[in-house]
């Protein structure tokens, strides 16, 4: 048998030729012999054949035109083949192979010259003729020979000789013109033909063969055929029968190989069932193909099994066969331009029905985001038919809520089933999906409905506010957020500026969160003023200092109307925060302060209030009568640095040990501790004396150490910047004829530069001719500039002094 792409030509035992299309129909039916037809061949084109039989007869002619040769010869001829652009005049050849390998060729007085082109090494087995190349297999080896040169460029010897060569025959194929690929046994191998260099030719042929890989297989080769890089083997393969241990023949196998440079990797193996394989032998198989569909034809003496090269189409195949959908489904993506038979649409939907008839409901819903892209009907066909199985929720959460938007009756329908099972969820999916989706109303109306039957249902309640709030009744909102003390109400009155909803409702946000209430209202004095603020909150003092505290944190003079309230406030409900409030106020009135702190006896502001008015002798007497803290009687004394204080706080102190104790040791920076030494009673013990003497001397050496400490600093300076005055000074002063006397106002330098003139120059850069300078006193005998000694800025002697 032989393929075209076209059409087959098979040949069989009773000497009968047929011609079959692709899909095995008989087209034409051509009687050559009684017995068997051992070979065919076609030209390129189809358009010529060559049969041989075992009867030695030999027959080329065209299919379409009357051209025809015939030769009967006196032993089976067992190959043949035609020229491969046999149609072309030039190209009248072929080759029949028996004993011998003989070329026919036309000549121009139309007939048939033959010649023999080898012999004497046994039968030719096979031949396949490509472009220029013919090569050939006999019982030694393969030949190959250049038609152009008419010369033999190769000799690629049997491997395995012990094989007789009629029961497992030679493969030929050629993967390209100068490509070869032979199966002999178990080996294969892979020839290139390639063009000698010319500083090698010599007596050499113009080209020669390189054998690029070489591997040997597990089972014998009955055919060969190249798929891109890879190879298509027909194998025949025996094995031993369990049951009478006895080798025997197993079903042919059809592998996909990879080469490789010394070895090669099994792709895939199949093992074709065909009739009789049990009597087949290796010489009984074959393999042809046909390269422009990947077609591979596998022929036994009963059966003709053809393969091709499976594509995506048959691998989804494949996978939905197993189920395995989800497989199916990305092959599906990633093919999606070469697949003709499979939809991806069609292969989801299935996935989507295999996973909801497994239970898998929440698989199943996410799945139809992504298959049911953004076809409404097919959204909408699935929500029905979830519904049908109960499970809406499954597929809530995966609706779309934007291109595509589905009908409003859908999404009204999953609200329903979650409000009569699930509050959470119902509650969940109105603060997920936007209010445009549904019918505002009718869900309102049905909440409400539910809340008749359960009124503090706080989980229906926050639904129904955020309901009223999509349907913009911001007012009905507001009153159950406030209700339910819910966080989402400041942002509400924030984000819909309902400020003028609110003016009665202060009291109600400063108890849910003052804080943020306090600082929402300080934020929008604009919207709800200062003054209303107070008065609402007039009932609850608590909050009005809350409110009035941040205010004046915020700014101390916004509020200073409200500044005498607040010495109250502060007195009643923050005292810590009532000094600070004393000491920032500059609008409190000092006396209502110092009349409430009295009241209350709050000691330290009352002693703040009576310095601040001036009374520091009471503020002392209180802080040492009623604190009676030495320690903050000194700070006070410190802070007002007044001696009387001084005084006063020594007299005070000197019946009292602890305080002489305190006064010892931290007097000694402001007053001299001699006058407190003098004053002590003799007698009296003084806790700590010994230390507070030693801490008294120590201050004092540190004193000294201190002052020595920067005289010498200042020596030091003085010294280094009489150094830096003296080098200014010795530097010289430019003096040219732009330059003028400060006296006389004309130029210094005198235009005849023969003349004899002198010029002083002070350091202040002033300059005068010597005789524009007043005569200096025998009292003092130095010069002074007289501008510079005018204005009082300190005597300039004179640096320089040129004459001429």
């Amino acid at each position: 048998m032989t393929v075209h792409e076209k059409f087959l030509a098979l040949g069989t035992h009773y000497g009968k030729v047929y011609l079959l299309d692709v899909q095995g129909n008989i087209t034409q039916k051509v009687e050559i012999s009684p017995v068997k037809i051992n070979q065919i061949s076609l030209d390129e084109g189809g358009e010529h054949m060559g049969i041989c039989s075992e009867d030695g007869k030999v027959q080329v002619f065209g299919l379409y035109s009357g051209e025809e040769f015939h030769e009967t010869f006196d032993c089976p001829i067992k190959i043949v083949a035609v020229h491969p652009q046999f149609v072309r005049s030039h190209c009248k050849q072929f080759v029949t192979g028996g004993k011998k390998l003989l070329l026919y060729e036309k000549t121009w007085m139309n007939r048939w010259k033959p010649s023999v082109l080898h012999e004497g090494e046994g039968n030719i087995r096979n031949v396949k003729w490509r472009g220029h190349l013919i090569a050939w297999a006999n019982n030694m080896g393969v030949k190959i020979l250049d038609m152009i040169s008419k010369q033999r460029i190769t000799n690629v010897p049997r491997d395995d000789i012990s094989l007789r060569p009629d029961m497992y025959p030679c493969s030929l194929c050629w993967k390209d013109n100068l490509t070869l690929i032979i199966g002999w046994g178990t080996s294969v191998k892979i020839c290139s033909v390639k063009e000698r260099h010319a500083s090698e030719m010599r007596d050499l042929p113009s080209r020669y063969v390189e054998i690029i890989f070489q591997f040997d297989t597990e089972f014998y080769i009955s055919g060969l055929a190249p798929l891109c890089d890879q190879l298509v083997v027909l194998s025949y393969v025996k094995e031993v029968s369990e049951k009478t241990e006895m080798e025997c023949c197993a079903r042919p196998r059809l592998d996909i190989i990879q080469p490789l440079p010394e070895s090669c990797e099994e792709i895939s193996s199949d093992a074709l069932t065909v009739r009789g394989f049990q009597e087949n032998e290796c010489r009984d198989y074959h393999l042809e193909h046909s390269e422009g569909e990947s077609l591979f034809y596998i022929i036994s003496p009963r059966d003709i099994v053809v393969a091709k090269e499976r594509d995506q189409d048959d691998h989804i195949d494949w996978l939905l066969e197993k189920k395995k959908y989800e497989e199916a489904l990305m092959a599906a993506e990633i093919s999606q331009k070469t697949i003709k038979k499979h939809r991806i649409l069609d292969i989801g939907l299935a996935y989507i029905n295999h996973l909801v008839e497994k239970g898998e409901y929440d698989l199943a819903a996410r799945k139809c985001q992504k298959i049911l892209g953004k076809s409404t009907e097919l959204w909408e066909f699935e929500v029905y038919k979830f519904k049908e199985i109960g499970q809406l929720k499954a597929i809530s959460r995966y609706l779309p809520r934007r291109d595509p938007i589905l009908k409003p009756l859908i999404y009204e329908m999953v609200l329903h089933e979650f409000l009569e099972s699930d509050y959470e969820g119902f509650a969940m999916l109105i603060k997920e999906w936007p209010g445009d989706l549904y019918n505002n109303a009718i869900i309102v109306q049905v909440v409400v409905d539910h809340l008749k039957k359960d009124p503090q249902n706080r989980t229906l309640l926050r639904t129904l506010a955020e309901l009223y709030t999509y349907d913009q009744r911001y007012g009905k909102a507001l009153e159950i957020y406030l209700t339910l003390r819910h966080k989402d109400v400041f942002q509400l009155i924030h984000k819909h500026n309902l400020f003028s909803s609110i003016r009665d409702k202060i009291v109600l946000l400063m108890d849910f969160d003052s804080e943020k209430a306090v600082d929402m209202l300080l934020d929008n004095e604009d919207k709800i003023s200062i003054d209303r603020v107070v008065e609402e909150l007039e009932n609850r003092p608590e909050l009005q200092h809350v409110y009035l505290h941040k205010l004046f944190k915020r700014d101390h003079h916004k509020g200073q109307r409200y500044h005498e309230k607040q010495i109250s406030l502060y007195a009643e409900y923050d005292r810590p925060n009532l000094l600070p409030f004393l000491r920032d106020s500059t609008h409190c009135p000092l006396e209502t302060a110092l009349e409430i702190c009295q009241q209350r006896n709050f000691v330290e502001e009352t002693v703040y209030l009576l310095s601040r008015m001036g009374n520091s002798r009471s503020a002392l007497k209180m802080i040492m009568e009623e604190l009676y803290d030495v320690d903050k009687a000194i700070e006070f004394a410190k802070e007002q640095d007044d001696g009387e204080l001084w005084e006063d706080l020594i007299l005070y102190s000197i019946d009292k040990p602890p305080f002489i104790t305190g006064l010892l040791n931290n007097i000694g920076t402001h007053v001299d501790p001699i006058l407190l030494i003098h004053r002590i009673k003799e007698g009296m013990e003084i806790p700590n004396l010994r230390d507070s003497l030693v801490k008294i001397l120590q201050d004092y050496n540190l004193q000294i150490l201190l002052r020595e400490g920067c005289k010498k600093i200042l020596v030091a300076d003085s010294l280094s910047l009489l150094k830096k005055m003296h080098r200014t000074q010795m530097k010289g002063v430019r003096v040219d004829e732009e330059n003028i006397c400060e006296s006389c106002l004309s130029p210094i330098l005198p235009s005849d530069a023969s003349k004899s003139f002198s010029v002083t120059v002070f350091h202040c850069r002033h300059m005068f001719h010597k005789e524009c300078l007043p005569i200096p006193s025998t009292m003092s005998p130095l010069q002074f500039c007289n501008i510079c000694s005018a204005k009082h800025r300190g005597p300039g002697s004179a640096i320089l002094e040129m004459k001429k």
